[in-house]
């Protein structure tokens, strides 16, 4: 045998080595995984986690894994090995080092239907200026001015249609407030116009198909769903191109302030209108119906809170600024404000995040090995008995002020995620949610008029729509 091929023997020998020993001692280094069950081969334990449960609980499979293994457990979900987290301080630790511990990631098939340029999807730089652009569009500025107006708008438009002792279908009526503001507020589309009707049309579709299983076969949610996405984008690049040749400076939609302010390709743009338009009327719409349900089971909220509007508007009526609420008026709604976090933190309209470990993670003895992915489980923090109490009772008197006090709760609210992360369009969120809450609350009585429950599945979801009856009050 020739000194080169033992020489060449000798060098294959030695990285073999080297490699069982990096191997060796980062078993001996991740020694200690989280206790859990991979489940099957494949699936893992992915349909027991996703099957639907009652929205202010957080579902059997939780409740057993928790009680059996801990806040922290492994699992195998969504086709990956996964460390689960039900723990407050694991939760804040991967929401703060985005992009240095963790990342975002998200199953490829949400990429699929979003985009790969949708902010959902994107991780490092890329998303950090994408985010950028839409907080300077959603600046406080604008909140306080033109949003501030088009919300009230919107609001008087949906609830002036509700006929004394009617009953309607609330998730319809807030999924109508939320997606003609967002049409107007993204690309200037008049409600009930035909070219905003169709747009709804194909809208609906698609969101069926985001929430279905990834199935891309025909006649499936998600295959039908991949059409009206097409179609969608097909109808926003016309508006583009219209304004390109019109050389518009319109900037009061984010489509036109974009335009004038960014640099991002045609590509990009399409699928940040499409993910904000996704993010801007789903989640929100979800909220406000949530809300009508946690209300019409608490007559006292309900109460309180039209002591608070009614107040509101006394006094702009002893000034004679006129009927549409000023930003001051906005920030006077304290107790909406309390409505509003209980409601979020009970109905958990976000209930987990999608991530991956970046390195090797030690946290309470456990290790999160790199390339796991990682679940934060929001809504089994907002409902921890030992962080929150009686988390099963809708009392939004638990946010209020205590001389100033930033409560404990406070602090575990994670409602809108966190850290790089933090939702972008959360005050806009509260704004819609607190000035419907107003004009609701002024106008009507309302209770529901068949029996409903908000179910995830695990987007949350009213199987009969939130049948609600409603009857005016007589203002004097």
């Amino acid at each position: 045998m020739s000194d080169f091929v033992l020489e060449l023997l000798s060098l294959i020998l030695v990285c073999l080595s080297l490699i069982l020993l990096s191997l060796y001692g980062r078993k001996q280094k991740l020694q200690n995984l989280p206790p859990g069950n991979m489940g099957w081969p494949f699936v893992g334990e992915t349909i027991g986690y996703l099957k639907p449960y009652p929205a202010h609980t957080i579902g059997k499979y939780m409740e057993q894994h928790i009680s059996k293994y801990g806040k922290i457990f492994k699992s195998h979900l969504f086709g990956e090995a996964t460390v689960v987290s039900a723990d407050a301080g694991l939760n804040r630790l991967i929401l703060q080092n985005e992009g240095k511990l963790f990342e975002c990631s998200y199953p490829r098939s949400i990429g699929g239907i979003l985009g790969k340029w949708s902010m959902l999807v994107l991780v490092g730089d890329m998303h950090r200026d994408m985010r950028s652009i839409s907080l300077n569009f959603l600046s406080t500025s604008r909140l306080k001015t033109h949003l501030l107006h088009q919300v009230q708008t919107h609001t008087s438009l949906v609830l002036s249609s509700w006929a004394h002792g009617s009953v309607l279908c609330a998730q319809d009526q807030a999924k109508k407030f939320t997606f003609n503001l967002m049409a107007e507020h993204i690309m200037s589309l008049e409600p009930g116009k035909p070219e905003t009707e169709r747009l709804k049309k194909e809208y609906i579709t698609f969101m069926k198909g985001v929430v279905s299983a990834p199935l891309n076969f025909p006649g499936t949610a998600y295959r039908r769903a991949l059409r009206s996405r097409s179609t969608i984008l097909k109808f926003i690049e016309t508006k583009m191109e219209e304004r390109i040749e019109r050389r518009s400076s319109n900037e009061q939609d984010l489509l036109g302030w974009v335009l004038k302010n960014s640099n991002l390709s045609k590509e990009q743009i399409l699928d940040l209108v499409l993910s904000l338009l996704f993010a801007g009327h789903e989640t929100t719409s979800v909220a406000i119906a949530l809300a009508i349900y946690f209300l019409q089971g608490c007559p006292t909220a309900v109460e309180k809170l039209r002591e608070e509007h009614l107040d509101i508007s006394m006094a702009k009526k002893e000034t004679e600024e006129g009927a549409e609420l000023s930003w001051d008026d906005y920030k006077k709604m304290d107790f909406t404000q309390c409505v509003i976090s209980e409601t979020l933190r009970l109905g958990n309209v976000v209930r987990f995040l999608h991530r991956k470990a970046l390195k090797d993670v030690r946290y309470k003895g456990y290790d999160i090995p790199c390339g796991w992915k990682v679940l934060p489980v929001i809504a089994a923090v907002h409902l921890d008995p030992s962080l929150f109490d009686q988390p099963w009772h809708f009392n939004p008197w638990r946010w209020q002020s205590r001389g100033g006090r930033v409560s404990n709760e406070t602090n575990n609210l994670m409602a809108f995620g966190g850290g790089p992360r933090l939702c972008a369009g959360s005050e806009l969120a509260k704004l819609e949610m607190a000035i419907f809450i107003h004009h609701l609350v002024l106008n009507f009585r309302f209770t529901l008029a068949d029996s409903d429950q908000a179910l995830a599945f695990p987007f949350v979801d009213f199987p009969k729509g939130l049948p609600v009856s409603v009857t005016r009050h007589h203002m004097n």
